[in-house]
């Protein structure tokens, strides 16, 4: 007996050539909407581009108040103070920098260094070691130590001259 061979549906091959039709389509329909979308980004972002900027004496004319440039002054030398942290002694180096846009109110602050450093030591003695050590305790401190800085300002000088206390260096042991 002799097999009797299937004749081949056409309709078979019609199918998948049909599929690969779609996936095709599909592709192209996604270039195209990729395309379109980069090249909206494209004209609307170079259409702003093309208004000019106003230059900073048409600013200054217009009254929009001009920001300083700003000053540092470096408070040396170092602080060092020592606190206990159950029972042990620990010790904390800070190098500080007042950051200001006003050199004569900056000058007349100079004049209360004294209390300023002092305010500055109190504060640092008065800190717990595994606070400290966070990046977020430090910059808890360094907040602390700019509204104690700018609070010195605001009763000596009448102004709040410190924009920012920095902090140069940092050393816990």
């Amino acid at each position: 007996m002799a097999k009797k061979d299937k004749p081949q549906d056409p309709a078979a091959d019609g199918k998948s050539g049909g599929k690969m039709k779609i996936i095709i389509l599909a592709v192209v329909a996604l270039l195209l909407v990729v395309s379109l979308t980069i090249a909206g980004t494209w004209f609307f972002l170079s259409k702003q581009d093309d208004t000019p900027e106003p230059s900073a004496e048409t600013k200054q004319q217009e009254g929009a108040p001009v920001k300083q440039a700003a000053i540092y002054e470096e408070l040396t030398p170092a602080f060092v103070v020592n606190f206990s942290q159950n029972g042990r002694a620990r010790y904390m180096q800070v190098s500080v920098a007042l950051m200001s846009r006003d050199q004569a109110a900056l000058d007349a602050l100079k004049v209360h260094m004294p209390v300023l450093r002092n305010r500055l030591v109190m504060l640092f003695s008065g800190q717990d070691f595994n606070t400290l050590v966070t990046p977020v305790g430090k910059e808890m401190l360094r907040q602390q130590a700019t509204a104690s800085v700018q609070e010195l300002a605001q009763k000596e000088v009448g102004k709040t001259v410190v924009e920012q206390v920095l902090f140069t260096n940092l050393v816990l042991q």
